[in-house]
């Protein structure tokens, strides 16, 4: 993996921990000479893990829509600073230029940035990485919700698999860069219906 897009919070959160992850997680990247994609605010998780790579001598690339360029405060330090026309277009610049994903703590922003790209994998849109960095069980929650999606015939155990969750930074990117794609067909029970 050459590129990682990372999404996160773009509020520091409760805990202390949650900066010292995206500071590791920062560092790691750039052990690994990897870049970092990410939606380019200075404010938040997200400044604290593109402030760790750029003074780490790493590169970041931030993508931000123009609509949030006032309300996100858009990084002004960045090796390269991307402004797109909408939401949709950041999300996809951000697939576009990443070889996988990972998330930090975050809100709704985080989550739903996260949870798109996990679907274009588990429809075979793309073929990429998709991880979870737990810090202080953080998505334990969401992590339950998959496994129960999966009991109750929502989700194929072959595509619970596509979410890879550590708590540490490293492990985390050493299962990125292991994982190797399963070509599983989305649809479960696809003939039948309520009707039926």
């Amino acid at each position: 993996m050459h590129t990682v897009c990372v999404f996160s919070g773009s509020s520091p959160g409760a805990r202390p921990a949650y900066a010292a992850a995206a500071r590791a997680l920062g560092r790691e990247l750039v052990a690994r000479q990897c870049r970092l994609v990410y939606g380019g605010a200075n404010v938040g998780l997200m400044a604290v893990v593109a402030d760790t790579v750029l003074s780490a001598g790493g590169t970041v690339i931030g993508v931000m829509p123009s609509q949030l360029m006032d309300k996100e405060v858009a990084h002004n330090g960045l090796s390269e600073l991307r402004i797109t026309a909408s939401m949709h277009e950041r999300k996809a610049e951000m697939a576009d230029l990443s070889d996988g994903f990972i998330a930090l703590p975050g809100g709704y922003g985080t989550l739903e940035e996260f949870t798109e790209v996990l679907t274009w994998s588990q429809l075979g849109l793309q073929r990429k990485p998709c991880g979870l960095l737990n810090v202080e069980d953080f998505y334990a929650p969401l992590l339950a919700f998959f496994d129960h999606a999966v009991a109750e015939r929502f989700v194929r155990v072959e595509h619970r698999s596509l979410i890879l969750a550590h708590t540490d930074p490293a492990r985390l990117l050493d299962a990125l860069a292991s994982w190797t794609p399963q070509a599983v067909d989305k649809w479960i029970d696809r003939t039948s219906s309520t009707t039926n």
